[in-house]
């Protein structure tokens, strides 16, 4: 081990050297077979690990989910240092938006917001996301069940109703109405909310009655095309019920073009300012409800709950009615 040009003095010192760092390993190894807590990793740059929340949308092809990524990416820039949002687009795929839960679950991220664009497949997804220990947020579009940390939305069943309770309004007796519902996508529950609140605010008024109804699928291309299938079949259509804005100006373009808009009046839901409201300001729809994105809301939710603070299982976000009387008061809250 030594030449022997080295002195019996170095050649003693160099062992013990030698056994002190020896016993050195052997006492860490011993501490980390025994737990004994090690220095925590920080960043190079001593600055702690932001949390990442995943963020998965069912589309972005409806002007008001591209204002709910905006209003979740405005929310969360005000809080850059502590959350990264890692965002997903399904572009109106079921089995794409599945895949993503799937993938976040992967990526062990430390929370999840969907808006699902269904309630029935996305439930078991989100479920598994719970079983793994991250909390999910669902945001808009509720899911089957209550396996999820937190449901944010706005009451659709009460916009429907308000609908209807504004055309019976609109059309005093003894007026009959006859009216075009183009339906949303009615796997989803804002869809099946929207019709079934309307069909019940004008249940028991037989004056107004549902002559043409139709999915459009939340699209305004889909809306125009199933709205010139019900002018070419009724001569007489006094009002149109859209379940959001796109397809209520749809409907508006379908019947501008065969010159009966004068005829009828339009109801849409959403209201963002440069959608909904401008028609109304335009003369294009008589009433929008206001449909918030909880956007905001969301970031807000996901803060809490990662900072281990208690969060409601439902928060409920409120919506206004907008027409040409009250849109420069800045609509009517619905009660």
């Amino acid at each position: 081990m030594f030449s022997s040009a080295v002195s019996p003095r170095t050649r003693s010192t160099v062992r013990r050297m030698v056994r002190c760092v020896a016993a050195v390993g052997c006492l860490a190894t011993l501490m980390a077979v025994i737990g004994c807590p090690q220095p925590a990793q920080q960043p190079h740059d001593g600055r702690p690990k932001k949390f990442r929340i995943g963020m998965s949308q069912c589309n972005l092809g409806e002007p008001w989910r591209v204002q709910m990524n905006a209003d979740i990416k405005a929310a969360a820039a005000a809080h850059a240092e502590l959350i990264e949002v890692i965002f997903k687009d399904a572009q109106n795929d079921t089995l794409t938006q599945q895949r993503h839960v799937e993938e976040f679950i992967s990526d062990r991220v430390d929370l999840i917001i969907i808006s699902p664009k269904e309630a029935m497949p996305l439930t078991e997804p989100v479920g598994r996301a719970i079983d793994a220990g991250i909390p999910v947020i669902v945001l808009d579009r509720a899911i089957v069940g209550d396996k999820y940390t937190c449901f944010i939305g706005a009451n659709n069943k009460q916009i429907g109703r308000a609908a209807g309770q504004w055309l019976a309004r609109r059309f005093p007796p003894p007026q009959e109405v006859k009216i075009v519902e183009l339906k949303g996508l009615m796997t989803s529950t804002p869809g099946q909310d929207r019709h079934s609140g309307f069909r019940e605010a004008i249940r028991d008024d037989p004056r107004l009655q549902v002559i043409f109804e139709a999915e459009m699928n939340w699209l305004g291309p889909n809306a125009k095309k199933e709205m010139e299938s019900a002018l070419a079949r009724f001569e007489r259509i006094d009002a149109v019920y859209a379940h959001n804005d796109p397809g209520a100006y749809g409907a508006y373009l379908a019947a501008q073009a065969a010159g009966r808009e004068k005829q009828m009046v339009f109801i849409g839901i959403d209201a963002l300012p440069h959608e909904g409201q401008a028609y109304v300001r335009q003369g294009i729809l008589d009433a929008t409800f206001e449909y918030p994105t909880g956007g905001k809301e969301a970031i807000e939710t996901a803060l809490k709950i990662l900072n281990k603070q208690e969060v409601p299982k439902k928060i409920e976000l409120r919506s206004r009615l907008f027409t040409k009387e009250n849109i420069a008061q800045g609509g009517q809250l619905l009660e």
